[in-house]
């Protein structure tokens, strides 16, 4: 799991980049409705210079796909469905329009939010997201925006200025961290903007993702 990048040395913005990849990984592998699975280049491709610019040994990387190819990703307490199932069920899903990060244009978004995450796709047939939101110690506001009506805002009240925690896959299929501050989402009323920030509201945990993420099947990391 990436509690292993973790023991061994890698920075701590590694473990939380692998554990998208991880996510991604075990999505695409269990998803019943991708006949296409990607096989273990693709899973290194998507993790090249993801530790200070230097890649994880690839025997590690191996042990990873194994493991998630063996046993799907569950999170801790559930009722034994894995998370791949939960986009069949989300608390909410839909169409959005999202202000980019580091170049600011609106681009169309399909949305997913569950398991206190929140994901987006280009597609709805995606295999993949584009990106991942948990949604830890974060806050959600309506906000005024002059180039787009019904907007809300996910932020850090703590950590004004400081980059939320997400990760995204690149134009390479490389998966790196996000570049937003807040991120800024546009609605296609006030009805359905306000229906999502409640939505949101009530799936903003104070459990930190890597947490969720490492706390993994313990059976899973012993036979490694």
């Amino acid at each position: 799991m990436a509690e292993d990048a973790k023991a061994k040395g890698a920075a701590p913005h590694t473990c939380y980049v692998l554990s998208f990849s991880i996510i991604m990984l075990s999505t695409s592998l269990h998803n019943p409705n991708i006949q296409d699975k990607p096989p273990f280049k693709r899973f290194v491709s998507m993790n090249r210079g993801i530790n200070n610019g230097s890649d994880l040994p690839e025997d590690q990387l191996r042990n990873l796909f194994d493991s998630i190819k063996s046993e799907p990703f569950s999170i801790p307490e559930d009722d034994g469905n894995d998370l791949t199932h939960t986009f069949f069920n989300p608390d909410r899903e839909g169409w959005l329009l999202k202000l980019g990060g580091r170049v600011k244009t609106w681009k169309r978004r399909w949305f997913i939010l569950t398991d206190n995450c929140l994901y987006y796709f280009e597609f709805t047939t995606d295999k993949e997201p584009r990106g991942i939101i948990p949604l830890e110690n974060l806050s959600v506001q309506k906000v005024d925006d002059p180039r787009k009506p019904f907007c809300l805002e996910l932020y850090n009240l703590s950590c004004r200025g400081q980059k939320i925690k997400a990760c995204k896959t690149d134009g390479n299929g490389r998966v790196v961290e996000g570049k937003h501050e807040s991120y800024r989402i546009s609605a296609a009323n006030a009805e359905e903007r306000d229906q999502w920030i409640e939505a949101i509201r009530a799936s903003i945990t104070r459990i930190p993702f890597y947490d969720l993420v490492s706390s993994r099947k313990k059976k899973i990391a012993s036979k490694q």
